[in-house]
């Protein structure tokens, strides 16, 4: 029970974090057509997961209950691959692939490179 009120709670604040971040970004931008809200918050999310992932591997920084507390409920939470699915479909169904495939594209490539970069980050810190 303590580990799904762990992940429950992470969740609850990586969405409403989701949430504040991907609308702020999309206000910034002046309402976009393009999800960059989503793309920014995966990147960010993504980052954060290999820097973080990095310290608690090298360092054994986080303990089981922590692990579960930001990496399953908060990040799982904030990073938003069911949003992008979506929005993915939603460009491909309005006929417009070259977004569809741009939008998969920044998402995969600039989500594995802010892994690679946080994991690499960590082992400088």
């Amino acid at each position: 029970m303590k580990a799904i009120l762990l992940v429950g709670t992470g969740g609850f604040i990586g969405s409403v974090l989701r949430y504040w971040f991907s609308a702020w970004v999309f206000r910034m931008l002046d309402k976009p057509s393009f999800p960059f809200g989503t793309l920014a918050v995966n990147v960010v999310g993504c980052f954060a997961m290999g820097l973080l992932g990095g310290i608690a591997a090298q360092r054994r920084f986080f303990d089981y209950e922590i692990r579960l507390l930001v990496f399953v409920g908060l990040l799982g939470g904030f990073t938003t691959f069911s949003a992008f699915a979506y929005e993915t479909t939603s460009l491909l169904r309005d006929s417009r692939l070259l977004g569809a495939w741009l939008n998969v594209g920044l998402e995969v490539f600039f989500g594995l490179m802010a892994v690679w970069l946080g994991g690499l980050l960590s082992r400088l810190i």
